[in-house]
């Protein structure tokens, strides 16, 4: 495993074992080196500066949680794309059913015991960093991610405006990326986010992380 003064220069078949294994500061790499590219392709798929940081988002987490499944040797950005581009798909027809839907499950070849466990791992680790999320910021995240709910949907649900519902989805999902991947954050950022305070016209920034 690469000493963390290391990684910013190691290849890209080591930091992916080094995440795999549970190294979260390899994978906070390979969340930095994608980022923009990914949030431009996206924002050019979307042409809607919001939608396309909530894909970014998105992406990441999926990919961390399915992170022991990569296989060796083929295209991580291939792989990291096509969570993205189901991820946009998925909102496309949300938009045209007021729904959105759980993107099918990407190919995987067959695991073993140990890829089992890390994969376990990665989810419990995101289960246990959306149970510590302020209440305000779970239940937006639940609504959208578990029962699909449009943000007019959400905000009647929790008698808000729409605005404010996808600024706390973005917030929660900006909270687990920094439980995942805290590298990314300064310490300043990281008191911001833990104390969970909201501005008083909370708005998702115009692209890029914020």
């Amino acid at each position: 495993m690469a000493k963390d003064g290391d990684k910013l220069l190691a290849e890209e078949p080591e930091l992916i074992r080094d995440a795999q294994k549970g190294d979260r500061a390899a994978f906070a790499i390979l969340v930095e080196r994608y980022w923009d590219r990914l949030y431009r392709w996206l924002y050019h798929l979307t042409r809607d500066a919001h939608a396309a940081e909530d894909l970014v988002q998105e992406t990441f987490l999926k990919a961390f949680a399915a992170l022991a499944r990569f296989q060796a040797g083929t295209n991580f950005r291939a792989w990291l794309f096509r969570i993205g581009h189901n991820n946009f798909v998925n909102l496309h027809r949300s938009r045209s059913q007021n729904r959105q839907q759980l993107p099918p499950d990407l190919p995987v070849r067959d695991e073993g015991p140990v890829e089992l466990t890390l994969s376990r791992e990665a989810m419990q680790h995101l289960a246990d960093a959306v149970a510590k999320l302020p209440t305000e910021f779970r239940a937006a995240f639940l609504l959208r991610i578990d029962e699909g709910l449009s943000f007019k949907q959400m905000a009647a649900v929790l008698d808000t405006t729409e605005e404010t519902a996808r600024w706390r989805v973005f917030k929660a999902r900006q909270k687990l990326l920094q439980a995942i991947a805290p590298e990314l954050f300064p310490a300043s950022l990281q008191e911001h986010l833990q104390e969970g305070e909201a501005p008083a016209e909370p708005k998702p920034p115009a692209g890029g992380r914020g």
